[in-house]
């Protein structure tokens, strides 16, 4: 069921879908040649897949928007349950595809991108848990309309943000570290366990605003 209603979200997204798998192609190229800061290659990824997203799951936001798609879902076999988890499946669903034509990428061209690493990866998908896991309770509470000024806003700024911070930490002399009383390798996972528990957490409040909402 729910395998369907993503597929359902990418058919609604095929005017940009082409368009997007060559943009996380060459995203990272581009970003990582002019942005030599982006190092192992995780700013360039976070960039790329943060604008994906931003994209296809607006061109959806949009789409359901103008031909009221929700209320007609809601008069079919599909509960409300399935219609919010196919959401955050679909932003996990295009992760996964960025990675995927990232890595190969990085196979392809080691001189300008280099693999990610489990911390790199977590860490995108932690900031994309974030920004998704906000935004997607605030669009069932108060609509699309209402929070598309706040999610252009943040996509938009984060690329030319994001090498500022970059330039000063690599400024600053001090390094930053957290000593945990766990193995090296179960660190790296941490903060995928946190991007896991936040979907989780975003999940069940949205199910909830969205069981009690009128259509």
């Amino acid at each position: 069921m729910l395998i369907n209603l993503v597929k359902k979200d990418l058919i609604l997204t095929k005017k940009y879908l082409l368009v997007m798998l060559l943009f996380a192609i060459g995203g990272p190229l581009f970003i990582s040649y002019r942005m030599p800061l982006s190092g192992n290659g995780s700013i360039s990824f976070l960039i790329t897949v943060l604008f994906m997203e931003f994209i296809l799951f607006n061109t959806v936001s949009v789409s359901e928007e103008k031909y009221k798609g929700s209320s007609l879902l809601c008069a079919t076999p599909y509960t409300r349950n399935a219609l919010v988890k196919a959401k955050y499946l679909l932003v996990l669903t295009i992760f996964i595809v960025s990675l995927g034509l990232y890595t190969i990428t990085s196979l392809v061209v080691p001189q300008l991108l280099s693999r990610l690493s489990i911390l790199g990866v977590g860490t995108a998908l932690l900031l994309v848990s974030l920004y998704f896991g906000v935004l997607i309770p605030l669009q069932y509470k108060y609509g699309y309309e209402k929070t598309k000024f706040i999610s252009m806003m943040i996509i938009f700024v984060t690329p030319f943000i994001t090498p500022v911070i970059m330039k000063w930490y690599q400024s600053r002399p001090v390094s930053i570290s957290i000593s945990l009383p766990l193995p090296h390798e179960i660190q790296q996972w941490i903060p995928c366990i946190f991007a896991l528990a936040l979907g989780i957490v975003s999940m069940m409040i949205s199910i909830r605003i969205y069981a009690s909402k009128n259509l």
